[in-house]
């Protein structure tokens, strides 16, 4: 059975964080291991409230899990401060793991900031020149880049910036645009491939983008090139949306038990 770990922050609504993570995981027939950097006190409704776990026990559980469980291929989520992301990177080159999708998760579906001003900067230097993909929506690309993202031709010039920066590929999505078409842009050196769906009217959005960076981490784990691996996560994102329970008085959560893509989905 193939390994991937999750590096993130801990949503106790079950929604998002290292929970959607690990069911995703489960879904994709991976063995999920974990990383916890930050506890988040959450539910539908919002944030209340969230403490950094200290650096010293981040780096134990990646300790832990590099001389016992090393993963075929991992993904970070909500790294909270600079110290923990420069920490983060450092274990990941010093161990040699490779398959690493970035989600930069920077502000909670509520509006809750989840990494720091400084932190960003870090990311941006440290992470992404490890990364073999990073997974920005609008807003977390116009605050890497420094530009302007509103629609697809600026979601092109933000993801040729972002592989300037060091990713091997971005991945930009288009759920934050207005219109009734959602388009994800997928840029490599080799050019890009624009992924067209329709919107779906509903407000079970929580945890979608760590939802759709496990997913694509499952699939590089089992082995699928990375646009088969992209392309088999936006569909399993978008059939969990549509088969989400309804739960919760805000943004709901997915439904993580939907039927995971084959490859070459």
């Amino acid at each position: 059975m193939k390994v991937a770990l999750t590096i993130a922050g801990s949503d106790s609504g079950g929604g998002a964080g290292i929970q959607a993570d690990l069911k995703t995981f489960q879904q994709y027939g991976v063995f999920g291991t974990s990383a916890i950097v930050a506890l988040t006190a959450q539910n539908t409704r919002g944030v209340r409230a969230v403490e950094p776990v200290s650096e010293s026990m981040v780096s134990a559980q990646l300790i832990a899990l590099a001389e016992d469980l090393p993963p075929d291929a991992l993904k970070t989520g909500m790294l909270a401060e600079a110290g923990l992301v420069r920490l983060v990177a450092r274990s990941i080159r010093e161990n040699g793991w490779s398959n690493l999708v970035v989600d930069p998760v920077m502000v909670s579906t509520s509006g809750t900031r989840l990494l720091t001003t400084e932190a960003e900067e870090v990311l941006r230097e440290d992470l992404l020149p490890l990364a073999s993909l990073v997974t920005p929506n609008l807003d977390e690309a116009a605050i890497l880049t420094g530009r302007v993202v509103h629609d697809t031709a600026t979601m092109e010039r933000a993801g040729s910036s972002l592989l300037r920066f060091g990713t091997a590929a971005a991945l930009v999505k288009g759920g934050h645009l207005s219109s009734d078409t959602i388009v994800d842009i997928l840029v490599t050196p080799s050019g890009t491939r624009h992924f067209t769906r329709p919107r779906i009217d509903t407000t079970s959005v929580h945890g979608t983008g760590c939802t759709l960076s496990a997913a694509i981490t499952a699939g590089l784990a089992l082995g699928r090139t990375l646009e088969s691996a992209v392309a088999g996560g936006l569909d399993f994102v978008h059939r969990a949306i549509i088969a989400a329970p309804g739960l919760g008085g805000g943004f709901g959560p997915l439904n993580h038990t939907v039927p995971p893509p084959t490859a070459g989905e």
